[in-house]
């Protein structure tokens, strides 16, 4: 039988879709090899919790920062925070103790998911990455996001050259930054790939 005119259309459509999205899942996974991101947990959605989120996050931030600041490659960076982070915990907990709060506080480094990120700058798209994550009390409250490798995190490393020592192509710094048409609906399609994906682990 003979396909109709619009049938066809579809079967090209849907064949040049499952194409661009193994390709943008694929440009995906090359970016997340190269980036670990600091995830923040609060303990609730109060206020104070919130407020108590930020605290350690600055001060974890900066410690992590300066761990990963001289590190090559995502895996040296990796293998500098396991080192340390012990020392991380410890500094989170007295991050904690300093606000007068009394809940635990658990680092660990950890592969996880993550949907689209806006940032100040830049976006990341959904997928797996590498993460520190900071997890104070329940952790049931907002969450907050940064990639800490580089370090994308400080105001200042998000201007002009933040993307260069990643060592990223045009299409991936596009990726990034939504510089090309079409960045929403790509987006689109790496959630819609990561939500397939979770169904099936």
């Amino acid at each position: 039988m003979k396909l109709k005119l619009w049938e066809l259309s579809l079967l090209v459509a849907l064949v040049i879709t499952l194409l661009w999205g193994a390709l943008l899942d694929q440009r995906q996974q090359d970016l997340s090899d190269r980036i670990i991101r600091l995830h923040m947990l609060a303990h609730t959605d109060d206020d104070l919790d919130q407020t108590l989120k930020y605290h350690v996050r600055d001060e974890v931030r900066g410690m992590v920062t300066s761990l990963v600041s001289a590190a090559p490659d995502r895996a040296s960076a990796e293998a500098e925070i396991l080192a340390h982070l012990d020392e991380i915990n410890s500094v989170a907990e007295a991050a904690v103790a300093a606000m007068d709060y009394h809940v635990p506080v658990r680092a660990v480094l950890t592969r996880e998911s993550s949907p689209t990120r806006a940032y100040e700058t830049f976006t990341l798209p959904a997928g797996f990455y590498t993460a520190l994550r900071i997890e104070i009390g329940a952790a049931e409250g907002q969450n907050w996001w940064c990639v800490v490798f580089p370090p994308l995190c400080l105001d200042v490393a998000t201007s002009g050259n933040a993307f260069e020592d990643l060592d990223l192509e045009d299409v991936e710094v596009a990726l990034l930054t939504g510089e090309s048409s079409g960045i929403t609906m790509r987006f689109w399609a790496l959630e819609r790939i990561e939500t397939l994906r979770a169904r099936f682990r």
